[in-house]
């Protein structure tokens, strides 16, 4: 026999919890207010917070039936008896009883044909469902109120009335053939606006690749939908944004125990990007909205166009919240007009951050931010850093010092969008005094740059720098002989950067490439040598294996070179060192270099660096991160083969939040040197790169 049925979809039942405790006082009360005693406590015991971490034990209570609750069946899996259960009315509501049998037997009336379809949607059509009480039984449509309310009622003044809901559910029904047909053509599914055919012209034989259902799979309705929501993705892709998807009747035939399926599509009009309007500024100029915004009226449409839209505006940071609203029709040059609404943040902003690594040692940050100054986004930040440096020296952790406290003051301004532009300005200075192994450092610097947005990827920076220093290098020494060189200096230069950055995400992504690339041209004075340069090339890029992004791998490479000048004058802040928690882990911060005669670092003309990382998510919230790292400075203008490549290898525990992940690494050097730590552990918010 072959019937035709439309697959109804269990409905959700939405609970919520409150968030405050309530004081009940109980008083003795008539005999004839009983009843509505018993609602008023039901009522009550809805917050009762106790009762949230797992079903209380209803004790026998002449006003009520409490009962007890059983799945079971012959053939069914704990997944499917699971279904079951998650769709029961009468698991929702055990922990309110009912007042009567009569009441009972309604609940499991109801519950019948939930679970029924619940059962239907995982693809088995000929299940049945039996629920019983005592010696009553009731399956869909044959349900016996007096005898099920008569049997709960026997167990009145007991402790509970026992329930047995058993389901049996048959073979699993599988599709015996899939289709997609194109209303506005009257044939099957073809990809819009291009060659390539996603159905053949039997439109019978749709694949995996197509909708991701096919015939022979089961016919669970999750797989219907969800082949639905791909075949739309792909008419919007191709630039239909009204495409509407539906479904006919399946066909189902008890006999073959199979459906047959037929999605069809009206794809509605070609549209192309048109006008953006920008709505719910406040104190920020829409003008700088707009120049975030890199699509132009007449280009195509995509859902992929409308996330840039949204992922560029998000970038402004005087913004919270940015939807983008497409227009129920498209205007009258067969543009789809498009709406920006966003939100704007509090302007000021607090904040303080530490870290920690037991080789680099502790660091404490504190900032004050204000992300709208004069109305147009603009960003004025201070910041405060504080640390100290462990340094160690034959493998013995010296005393604390404070000529081994280290600190930053920085003041950025960031004026984007100037005059409407794709140009911002950006101002930096700072005071610095730095401690390492190598040298302590005591700087000032500044620098102005322009900033042209091409896209949201794609960006060129240019500007002025200067700095000033005074450098002392090794000011511990090793032996009473080890000289104290000390070199003060002056220089300027002209720095250009390009970036480039596809990631999705800043503290945490999982997709994309980035690559920053810089150079400058420096004039030096004092103990600097008179004209030297300085380049630096660094990319990262991140794959993941799965969909939901729980394993990504993840690589980094750096590369640097100093040329011009003699490597004598070119100043200890300037040259390259490897080592530390943002480099090569394992080893002391900025302590892979070149080194002299007494094993103090002195740095290099040229780096290279290289990680690895596999970011495995266990949980929601837990992942563990196996890497290694590479790196080394070099005396050379290139790297050769004049230092060894150093090697630090480890393992990372990462704590998600909404802000970011929290790291923790264990890493250890694996060419360990005499007096080096055998381990170094690193604590931050963000991913290592």
């Amino acid at each position: 026999m072959v019937s035709h049925c439309a697959v109804r979809r269990p409905g959700a039942l939405v609970v919520l919890a409150p968030a405050a405790l309530a004081l009940v006082v109980f008083v003795p009360v008539p005999e004839a207010r009983a009843q509505e005693q018993g609602l008023f406590a039901r009522t009550l015991s809805v917050f009762d917070p106790f009762s949230w971490f797992g079903a209380p034990k209803v004790t026998a209570n002449p006003n009520n039936l409490p009962y007890t609750l059983r799945f079971e069946g012959p053939g069914a899996s704990p997944a499917l008896l699971g279904v079951a259960r998650d769709a029961s009315l009468l698991q929702q509501t055990r922990d309110d009883p009912p007042l009567d049998g009569e009441e009972l037997a309604r609940r499991i009336e109801a519950d019948l044909p939930r679970i029924t379809d619940a059962l239907w949607g995982q693809g088995y059509y000929a299940a049945e469902v039996r629920v019983q009480v005592g010696s009553a039984f009731a399956t869909l449509g044959a349900v016996d109120a007096r005898g099920v309310a008569r049997a709960a009622e026997r167990s009145r003044n007991q402790e509970t009335v026992p329930i047995a809901v058993s389901v049996t559910p048959g073979p699993l029904y599988r599709f015996a053939s899939v289709a997609a047909v194109d209303l506005a053509t009257g044939g099957p599914v073809r990809a819009p606006r291009s060659r390539q055919t996603w159905l053949p012209d039997a439109p019978v034989a749709a694949s995996h690749e197509t909708l991701g259902i096919a015939a022979g799979d089961g016919a669970a309705t999750a797989s219907v939908l969800a082949a639905a929501a791909r075949l739309s993705d792909r008419y919007r892709e191709a630039g239909h944004p009204f495409v509407r998807v539906a479904r006919r009747p399946p066909v189902i035939d008890h006999r073959t125990q199979t459906v047959a399926l037929v999605l069809t599509v009206e794809p509605g009009p070609v549209a192309t990007l048109g006008d953006v309007a920008v709505t719910g500024t406040r104190d920020v100029d829409p003008a700088v909205v707009r120049s975030f915004i890199y699509a132009e009226p007449g280009d195509p449409y995509s859902p992929q166009a409308i996330t840039a839209i949204r992922k560029s505006v998000s970038r402004i940071e005087a913004l919270g919240g940015v939807r983008v609203k497409e227009a129920g029709a498209l205007d009258g040059k067969g543009q789809l007009p498009l709406t920006v609404d966003v939100t704007e943040r509090p302007p000021r902003l607090v904040g303080a951050s530490a870290r920690y690594s037991t080789v680099d040692g502790p660091a404490l940050k504190a900032y004050w931010a204000h992300r709208n100054l004069f109305g147009g986004a603009e960003r004025l930040r201070l910041d405060a850093d504080l640390f100290y440096t462990p340094l160690d020296r034959d493998g013995k952790m010296l005393r604390f010092k404070t000529e081994n406290i280290g600190g930053r003051l920085a003041a950025s301004f960031l004026k984007p969008a100037l005059g409407g532009s794709r140009f911002d300005l950006l101002a930096d200075a700072a005071v610095e005094r730095t401690r390492t192994e190598a040298y302590n450092a005591d700087l000032a610097l500044a620098t102005l740059a322009l900033r042209r947005r091409f896209s949201d990827t794609f960006s060129l920076q240019f500007g002025l720098e200067g700095e000033a220093g005074k450098v002392i290098q090794a000011p511990v020494p090793l032996t009473p002989a080890a000289p104290r060189l000390r070199s003060e200096y002056m220089m300027a230069g002209l720095p250009l950067s390009v970036t480039y950055d596809s990631t999705d995400r800043p503290l945490d992504p999982t997709s994309g490439v980035k690559i920053t690339a810089s150079a400058a041209p420096y004039l030096g004075f004092g103990d600097a040598p008179a004209l030297f340069g300085i380049g630096r090339v660094q990319a990262s890029t991140y794959l993941s294996l799965d969909e939901a992004g729980r394993v990504v791998l993840a690589a980094r490479g750096a590369f640097g070179s100093i040329t011009g000048g003699s490597f004598e004058d070119i100043p200890m802040t300037r040259r390259f060192f490897a080592g530390g928690g943002g480099s090569v882990r394992g080893y002391d911060f900025k302590s892979l270099s070149p080194r002299d005669i007494f094993g103090r670092p002195l740095g290099g003309r040229s780096l290279v660096e290289g990680a690895l990382e596999a970011r495995i998510k266990i949980t929601e919230t837990i992942g563990v991160v196996p890497f290694v790292d590479v790196g080394q400075a070099y005396a050379g203008m290139l790297p050769d083969r004049s230092e060894r490549l150093r090697i630090g290898a480890g393992l990372g525990l990462r704590y998600y939040t909404s802000l970011g992940p929290v790291r923790v690494d264990l890493a250890m050097p694996v060419q360990r040197r005499k007096g080096e730590s055998p381990y170094a552990i690193y604590v931050s918010i963000g991913q290592s790169f």
